[in-house]
């Protein structure tokens, strides 16, 4: 939400002073600033996520894998993503995208982990 809200900010910041019209942030290509760019994309990577994630946690408050293991999955995923974002945001220079990179992977093996114990939770 928060990135949402700098986005916001950004946006109405530029429209109010004048300096952009409402209709002048394609999605498709940079505008702004490098790091408003880094902004709206992590925002967007977290969007393209998010639907992966709730279905895995609501299917287990349905399932109820193994409590445990899944909440520490649930729990790596979310840090996983806030490395990612805090990359993301930090730049793009190569530590940046490698640090972004390890918190993808991290986050991706998390959901299949949760997938593997929400199927051996099947009956």
């Amino acid at each position: 939400m928060l990135l949402g809200f700098g986005i916001i900010l950004f946006r109405v910041t530029l429209v109010l002073t004048g300096k952009k019209k409402s209709n002048e942030f394609p999605a498709w290509i940079q505008h702004g600033s490098d790091f408003y760019w880094r902004l709206y994309r992590a925002h967007l990577n977290c969007l393209e996520n998010l639907p992966i994630f709730a279905v895995l946690v609501f299917a287990g408050a349905i399932l109820d894998p193994n409590p445990a293991m899944f909440d520490l999955f649930a729990w790596t995923a979310f840090a996983s993503r806030i490395l990612q974002t805090s990359a993301h945001l930090s730049g793009g220079g190569e530590w940046p995208v490698n640090i972004r990179f390890t918190g993808f992977l991290l986050q991706y093996a998390s959901f299949v982990s949760m997938l593997y114990l929400l199927i051996q939770s099947l009956p």
